[in-house]
């Protein structure tokens, strides 16, 4: 489904990532790990178009990518959230994924000022998605609290609602487990693995919770100062000696 051929991307004389070739399966849940610095990020800004690639390809369904508009690969199926969680804070829970789902909406806007049927059938339509994506996620009884009322776990699950809200056919998670306890992240592998399976949809992941990425990534890429370490199932990427030494401290996560 994505395919990154030797992807490049330099900021002035400091090459953040280089030549890098990954592929993401379509239906599979893929990791990307490495120390902080690592340029995983960097991977998921250029495949969302925020960043332009320095050098090399990024294919989505066959379809090179590495040059459109953030807003044209959103249109072809491609959603992430971010490290640091955006959402809208004083809007409820309920309205910042209805605002999410109204990307989805096809009425125009006559339609919408004469409220004529395929908007009010379009509405319906939406409302009924933003109930089932609050059921799904945890969220219902939270629906009328705001965003930034919510404890940070659930603040998560909501950026998370508000990716799906698009219908993408490849999202990608940036550190979903971060600030969340031990309980909190069994349940988001949980969720992870369910969200694929009802969605049809696949997931990209980076992550620093090795507990997570090596129960839920059926294939990784390990990252380190912006090159590819090594790729593959996560039995055979933790025990691997480069990884092991690359997260240094972390090796003992690694072998768990």
């Amino acid at each position: 489904m994505l395919e990154l051929k030797n992807v490049t991307k330099t900021f002035g004389g400091l090459t953040a990532v280089e030549k890098v070739d990954f592929i993401v399966r379509k239906d599979s849940i893929s990791g990307l790990i490495g120390p902080n610095g690592a340029g995983k990020t960097t991977i998921f800004n250029l495949i969302t178009g925020i960043y332009k690639v320095t050098g090399g390809e990024i294919i989505f369904k066959g379809i090179p990518i590495q040059n459109l508009e953030p807003h044209r690969i959103a249109g072809m199926g491609i959603t992430r959230t971010f490290q640091n969680i955006r959402l809208f804070k004083k809007l409820s829970v309920y309205d910042n994924i209805l605002t999410a789902c109204h990307r989805n909406a096809g009425y125009n806007l006559m339609e919408s000022v004469l409220r004529l049927g395929r908007y009010k059938k379009e509405e319906r339509n939406l409302r009924q998605d933003t109930e089932d994506l609050m059921e799904i996620m945890g969220l219902s009884k939270w629906r009328d609290h705001t965003a930034h009322s919510l404890p940070y776990g659930l603040q998560r699950r909501l950026e998370i609602a508000r990716a799906l809200a698009v219908k993408p056919e490849l999202l990608l998670l940036d550190e979903p487990a971060a600030g969340m306890n031990p309980d909190e992240t069994l349940q988001l592998m949980n969720l992870i693995r369910e969200i694929r399976d009802r969605f049809k949809c696949t997931i990209f992941i980076i992550e620093h919770h090795m507990d997570l990425v090596m129960g839920i990534c059926e294939n990784i890429m390990v990252l380190n100062f912006g090159r590819k370490l090594i790729e593959g199932p996560p039995e055979m990427v933790q025990r691997d000696p480069q990884v092991i030494e690359a997260y240094l401290g972390e090796g003992a996560k690694l072998g768990a």
